[in-house]
């Protein structure tokens, strides 16, 4: 395929020099001379184990050039990579002008061209600015329609310097966000010989996927220094407590906890989390990462009462009430919390959960229902059926099959707050289903 690169910096030059090694034939652009001298020269631009060798591969094969030329690069190429920087202002937010420029650059050129090309852009974008900013423009310069006569997809990069051939070759995975099928099968095709997950997903979806990646590394390191600066206080070996903590593949390093859903509660989380931080604050230790998953389940709560009072209606069918299902643990269950606030503001609340009987509850559960939510036996029914008929609003706050059954019974003037992602369908229910994640 004949391929060109916008931006030959670091991703974009380690992206051409792959792509050349992968038998396609690239031409990389950019407005500094000096280093698309050095491309053609067979040298490379930047310091990366195992480049030079590629780029110098490349020019050799005559499968790799360089050029200052924007419009030359879109003639001659089926599908064109945008790997400018995106810079942070200073407020925070991203610098656009280069994405801006290199967009306005290949739109004029697209006008002049009657080949369906392909537009990918690599740069780090917030969800949304492809498609309230760069489609657009695209499109006003070239007098096209994206997705119809001309191709764009989103693909993000997710490659670390000093490795960043090994990570092109051997990803965790490879996300594709386009507007049409026919690019993102275009794109796809670019990564056929290599063996890792291919996603094709929305172009929202693909921009936002770098940032949670960055997100969640930089919490793990800040978690990471955080216990370890506990560990020294208390003189535990960091390295050690670490190489335990990492055995476990089941919970820590793993999947589990990480789908978006309702607030964490019950009898461990969030009194050894308040342990913990009582532990930091005692030895002198300042751990905000610690302290703010407490704050942030707060925020998260509040969240929920707020989608449920939004709509103006005072009556509340709860579907679960333990902090889980298949269980009838009531300690901290967030939804508890929710019940106590909506009957403290008036609202006439019903209760079903199969699992809570009170009659059978004691010890802990019973002396924490008798603190927390003392009117709690007005408030629990057992006809699921009677529940769900005299509910303006229905809420799922435990995730189990037999509430995403019970919730496709409701009636078109019932309203279905979703805290859980209980309902997989959300199309059927239209404006009447709140979510509480995306």
């Amino acid at each position: 395929m004949k391929i060109s690169i916008f931006g030959l910096g670091y991703v974009g030059v380690v992206s051409a020099a792959c792509l050349a090694r992968d038998g396609h034939d690239v031409l990389g652009v950019d407005t500094n001379t000096t280093k698309v001298a050095m491309i053609n020269d067979g040298l490379s631009p930047i310091v990366e184990p195992g480049l030079s060798d590629l780029i110098a591969d490349g020019r050799r094969n005559q499968r790799l050039a360089a050029t200052a030329d924007a419009a030359s690069a879109i003639d001659g190429a089926q599908v064109s990579f945008v790997c400018i920087q995106t810079p942070s202002a200073a407020n925070g937010s991203l610098d656009l002008r280069f994405v801006v420029r290199v967009a306005e650059e290949i739109g004029t050129a697209l006008r002049e061209k009657s080949d369906f090309h392909v537009v990918v852009f690599r740069s780090t974008m917030l969800p949304t600015t492809m498609e309230h900013m760069v489609m657009p423009m695209l499109e006003a310069r070239s007098g096209k329609k994206a997705g119809v006569d001309f191709g764009v997809a989103y693909h993000p990069e997710f490659l670390r310097e000093g490795t960043a051939i090994k990570d092109y070759s051997q990803p965790p995975r490879t996300v594709i966000g386009a507007t049409d099928e026919r690019s993102a099968e275009l794109v796809a095709s670019l990564y056929a010989g290599i063996d890792a997950p291919l996603v094709k997903c929305s172009v929202r979806t693909a921009e936002l996927v770098k940032y949670a990646d960055n997100a969640f590394h930089a919490l793990k390191v800040a978690f990471g220094n955080e216990i370890g600066a506990i560990c020294r206080s208390t003189e535990v070996d960091s390295q050690e407590l670490m190489r335990i903590f990492c055995l476990d593949t089941k919970l820590n390093l793993s999947p589990t906890y990480l789908k978006p859903g309702y607030a964490f509660g019950g009898s461990c989380l969030p009194k050894d989390l308040r342990a913990l931080t009582y532990l930091a604050r005692s030895l002198d230790i300042q751990a905000p990462v610690l302290e703010a998953a407490l704050s942030s389940n707060a925020v998260h709560k509040q969240r929920a009462l707020s989608l449920v009072t939004a709509h103006g209606k005072k009556t509340i069918g709860i579907l679960g009430l333990s902090f889980k299902d298949g269980t009838d643990d009531l300690r901290e269950s967030p939804t508890v919390e929710l019940v106590e606030q909506l009957v403290g503001k008036g609202y006439k609340v019903r209760i079903y959960d199969p699992n809570v009987t009170l009659t059978q509850l004691m010890g802990e559960n019973k002396a924490y229902i008798d603190r927390e939510l003392p009117h709690i036996a007005s408030l629990l029914v057992d006809d699921l059926g009677h529940l769900l008929a005299n509910s303006e609003i229905v809420v799922a706050a435990t995730k189990s099959r037999q509430y995403a059954e019970a919730v496709k019974q409701l009636r078109p003037d019932q309203i279905l707050i979703d805290l859980v992602r209980v309902c997989e369908d959300r199309n059927a229910f239209g404006d009447r289903y709140h979510a509480l994640v995306g």
